[in-house]
């Protein structure tokens, strides 16, 4: 019978079906399933580039995908529009910038940063606590982007 590290009193016989992740342990308390509540955040009609949500809520957390804005040609344009598109995620899950905590941001290149951070700063400037934040060059973006953002928060 084997025997699960971070559960040792539960027999993998007894909840055969379940990955050791999938099980909750409390002192005193039989093992029991962690059932995610998680509900897709999702914009009719709008583009993606492969197999995921737009967003995802669960609980209080949320997360959005990586947004882009190909549909524009300078970098200025594409942070704005990718802005915008995480607006309209927000908007349809009954939230606000405020709920923001943490932005992450990629640019096709990082000489950029000063012209996306002018768009960003602008866009955030109303925000009583400004998210923590991360921007960084990446090799390359889909579909030729020149900006990606994402983002992550709590209710």
């Amino acid at each position: 019978m084997v025997q699960y590290p971070a559960c040792a009193h539960v027999q993998a016989n007894e909840f055969s079906s379940l990955k050791p992740s999938a099980l909750r342990q409390v002192d005193g308390l039989p093992a029991k399933r962690l059932f995610m509540d998680k509900q897709s955040i999702e914009l009719p009609g709008a583009a993606k580039y492969g197999p995921y949500s737009a967003g995802v809520q669960s609980g209080d957390m949320f997360w959005l995908s990586g947004q882009i804005a190909v549909e524009f040609d300078d970098v200025k344009a594409q942070t704005q529009g990718a802005l915008d598109k995480i607006d309209s995620l927000l908007d349809a899950a009954n939230l606000t910038r405020e709920n923001i905590c943490f932005a992450q941001i990629l640019l096709a290149d990082i000489d950029d940063f000063a012209a996306m951070n002018e768009v960003y700063g602008a866009w955030i400037d109303s925000v009583n606590i400004k998210p923590a934040r991360a921007a960084f060059a990446a090799a390359a973006l889909p579909a030729g982007a020149l900006v990606e953002i994402v983002v992550q928060g709590t209710r």
